[in-house]
């Protein structure tokens, strides 16, 4: 193990570069993740991390000291003080342990024969990673993001994501309407106008479900390409759902008729 205790360390300078920078994290190809939880779900898929970064107060905690203990940690531990750990951390209440890791690679190409869930223009992290969580639980594992969606690999992302990124297939910078216009499945879009309930439509076969941007909604060009939309009926006075919200609820029924 190393220990840092300077922040004029070039080490420390580097990783702060890591934590805060998007350009970065996109050059490099390695991102942060926060916390056991997104550490273990790595490694249970992805394997070990690049570098493995403890607070000094956090090294004396059970789980964590016990996760070091154990190898799977791999070989570069780096122990920081509390300040210096508490600066790189990317939460309000720092957890004591964060990783840097490779961003995985898609194990498979795009296919246009299977599920899809697209993303156009999302730009809240938060609903990214949950929209990704949801997905990756309904059982969808293709991930398609337009080039003005949210980093997937971001922070914020993978927190909210709670694990989903290493679940799934994730594909950023996609041509939408290309996908679509040559899927040999359903595109499906959400629209509060639409004929047909969400409800009524056959979701059976392959599907491409496509969730836009929290005020514009899809691209006009992005739903052309789709084949068949949908409404999710609202009885109540509220106008619309969160992004994430609807593709939940969206996914989930589409699991519901595939029972």
């Amino acid at each position: 193990m190393k220990h840092i205790a300077s922040r004029d360390n070039p080490h420390f300078k580097a990783l702060k570069k890591l934590c805060q920078s998007g350009r970065e994290r996109r050059k490099s190809g390695q991102t942060i993740l926060d916390g056991m939880h997104l550490i273990e779900a790595y490694v249970a898929h992805c394997g070990q991390p690049v570098e493995v970064l403890v607070s000094e107060s956090g090294a004396l905690r059970r789980e964590i000291s016990r996760y070091l203990e154990s190898g799977k940690a791999g070989k570069t531990i780096t122990i920081l003080s509390d300040v210096l750990f508490d600066d790189l951390a990317t939460v309000e209440t720092p957890s004591g342990i964060m990783a840097i890791v490779a961003q995985p690679r898609p194990a498979h190409g795009l296919n246009q024969e299977i599920d899809a869930v697209l993303l156009d223009g999302v730009q809240d992290p938060g609903n990214v990673g949950s929209i990704l969580r949801s997905a990756a639980a309904a059982g969808f594992k293709q991930i398609l993001l337009s080039a003005d969606c949210a980093q997937a690999w971001s922070p914020k992302t993978l927190r909210a994501a709670m694990g989903a990124h290493f679940q799934v297939d994730i594909h950023e910078s996609c041509d939408l309407p290309g996908f679509l216009g040559g899927y040999r499945g359903q595109g499906v879009v959400t629209a509060l106008d639409a004929p047909e309930s969400l409800y009524s439509a056959d979701l059976k076969g392959p599907l491409a479900w496509v969730f836009g941007n929290e005020g514009q909604g899809v691209r006009p060009e992005v739903s052309a390409a789709a084949r068949l939309q949908v409404r999710i009926p609202m009885p109540g006075n509220t106008e619309s759902l969160n992004a994430a919200a609807a593709a939940a609820v969206c996914l989930f029924e589409t699991v519901r008729q595939r029972l």
